[in-house]
């Protein structure tokens, strides 16, 4: 096992362990919890890309890598046909299914449990959306995922991605951020246990590049303090 699918394999397990506790760090309870002022940037900032996912054009049939616990499916099922959800955590789609059910959007939604980085497309869709992953796929194999997106839309679909920017108050207090040069980062649990997982901050030219590279064009937008998002289209050949 190389250094690279280690860490891979460890990220996969972190995000099993942590689904019962994700939804703090979105919801900026516990140790995610930065205060009044910075809580409310960031539920702002997070309404500002709610909008901007609202004007995309993303329609249809939809398809969403990491779904996680269904912050973002949930967004996607109120204004789109269907969303099928492709995560490698039985954990968190447990929780999506349930998030789901809970306000009676549960019958236009799929899930299929696999590993993102061996998954590919059975069909196409309108539209391919990922919240928070993109992030965490290495350098080494943006270029291969990348070609997995393209491959699982139809002509003329769309993309739409949301991640982080690199900001200490993004993520608990006691899990400072890596040094920009290095890509891996420790991340701990409420019991204290620690994984080591990628996350990587890519700026808005290099999101661009790497997409226009393998045949989308994208447009990548940044919020004032937190977040990243793309929206794109499939576009000409690769290069």
């Amino acid at each position: 096992m190389t250094e690279q699918t280690g860490i891979i394999a460890e990220q996969q397990d972190y995000y099993r362990a942590r689904a019962a506790e994700y939804d703090e760090w979105f919801e900026r309870t516990g140790r995610y919890d930065h205060g009044p002022e910075l809580n409310d940037r960031w539920r702002h900032e997070a309404d500002e890309v709610r909008a901007a996912l609202r004007d995309s054009g993303i329609d249809g049939d939809v398809l969403e890598f990491a779904g996680g616990t269904g912050i973002w499916t949930l967004e996607l099922a109120r204004r789109v046909a269907s969303v099928t959800v492709v995560d490698a955590s039985a954990e968190m789609m447990a929780i999506n299914r349930q998030k789901l059910a809970d306000v009676g959007l549960a019958g236009n939604v799929t899930y299929q449990q696999a590993d993102i980085f061996a998954w590919r497309p059975r069909r196409r869709y309108d539209a391919v959306f990922f919240g928070f992953w993109i992030s965490h796929v290495p350098d080494e194999r943006l270029a291969e995922f990348i070609a997995t997106v393209r491959a699982a839309l139809k002509a003329g679909g769309r993309v739409f991605y949301i991640d982080s920017k690199r900001e200490s108050s993004g993520t608990a207090a006691d899990q400072p951020l890596s040094e920009p040069e290095n890509p891996v980062m420790t991340r701990r649990l409420n019991d204290g246990r620690t994984w080591r997982i990628y996350k990587l901050f890519r700026t808005p030219t290099e999101m661009e590049r790497a997409f226009r590279a393998g045949g989308i064009d994208l447009t990548v937008r940044e919020t004032a303090t937190y977040f990243q998002y793309g929206v794109g289209t499939v576009g000409e050949a690769p290069e």
